[in-house]
């Protein structure tokens, strides 16, 4: 029987380029050059800790750093920035947290869209990942093809290919 595993990753190398180099271009722009805050990468709990003097320069910290992490090829959709921002002191704060696999939400999504594309293949919930089961390879790519179409507001990584 035929299977791939649907995944959500980030490559933590290539996420920490594109912290960088928001970094040094919050260094370089002339109208945030001598503000307090920064842009500070926390790799243990996977998050991007934003903070600036007021909720503007906040918002451009933010478009600093979703400009960085398109351009390193990473998709903007792993980032969630729904959090809401605190006041600590002088600084306006926000924590953007980097999606690292797929959670019970996204999975019934994904298994939601293959159900209802009437694919022959199954597809169950393993962990942080989604396995997907055929018959067939050339249903796996129907499979595939039918999600790539699908917003699910996570990008997806398709690995394992078994035939």
């Amino acid at each position: 029987m035929a299977s791939f595993d649907i995944v959500s990753k980030v490559d933590p190398q290539t996420l920490e380029n594109a912290v960088n180099t928001a970094q040094k271009e919050l260094q370089t722009r002339y109208d945030l050059r001598d503000t307090k805050g920064g842009i500070e990468l926390n790799k243990k709990e996977n998050t991007i800790l934003l903070s600036s003097e007021n909720s503007m320069r906040l918002k451009a910290l933010e478009d600093i750093l979703l400009g960085r992490v398109v351009k390193q090829g990473i998709d903007g959709t792993s980032l969630d920035f729904s959090a809401d921002e605190q006041a600590s002191g002088a600084l306006v704060k926000k924590t953007i947290k980097v999606r690292a696999g797929v959670d019970k939400e996204f999975g019934r999504k994904i298994i939601k869209a293959i159900k209802d594309a009437k694919v022959k293949v199954e597809a169950q919930m393993q962990d942080d990942q989604v396995r997907v089961s055929a018959k067939k390879i050339d249903d796996l790519q129907a499979a595939i093809a039918v999600l790539r179409k699908t917003d699910i507001g996570l990008p997806l990584q398709f690995v394992n290919m078994k035939s």
